[in-house]
């Protein structure tokens, strides 16, 4: 499954971790981010996690930084969001990804506890709208929850959980869309 074409929105605390391990696996990768500053911080931090991990930098060069929103996921098959945990900010960006994000593109979310039900419910194809709990650092923890609502299919959960496993991440099925999913509600008791 190398070689997808993945757009992350959200270059900060986590988006930038997300799309360092997937563009080392060999995807290209799209950053996006509405923060100039944060953007061209990008590659400096994402080459970073290279060094920590003492990976070979080629595959950095399947990044491209993106200033532009539907620039940056116009071609996608895969929307990685990583915004800050702000139900509206998310549905916000959910609902420009359901217009500019290609028909048959995924759109995953990377909140930790918002249930996808209302990250993706201005989306007009709900289908296509999953969780993807990363874990922080997301370059260091390989868990990811890939949480589906009642309206995502299960060809885009197993997509998904594909395109994870690609990255080396560990995905894990989560079939009911609660608040906190597995990790966060269970750590919460």
């Amino acid at each position: 499954m190398g070689n997808s074409r993945v757009s992350v929105i959200g270059a900060g605390l986590m988006g930038h971790g997300i799309a360092q391990t997937f563009a080392v696996a060999g995807h290209r990768v799209r950053i996006y981010d509405a923060f100039p500053k944060v953007l061209e911080s990008a590659p400096a931090r994402i080459e970073a996690i290279c060094d920590l991990l003492g990976q070979d930098k080629a595959g950095l060069r399947n990044l491209s930084y993106h200033g532009g929103f539907e620039e940056a996921v116009a071609d996608a098959e895969f929307v990685f969001e990583a915004a800050p945990e702000k139900p509206e900010l998310k549905q916000e960006i959910f609902e420009r990804l359901g217009k500019s994000a290609p028909a048959d593109a995924i759109l995953c979310t990377n909140t930790s506890a918002i249930p996808i039900h209302e990250v993706g419910k201005r989306v007009a194809d709900r289908s296509r709208v999953i969780g993807t709990h990363y874990w922080n650092p997301p370059h260091l923890v390989p868990l990811v929850e890939v949480v589906q609502s009642e309206f995502t299919s299960p060809e885009v959960v197993e997509k998904t959980m594909r395109i994870l496993e690609s990255a080396g991440r560990a995905p894990v099925h989560v079939k009911r869309d609660i608040p906190g999913f597995i990790g966060n509600a269970c750590s919460t008791r």
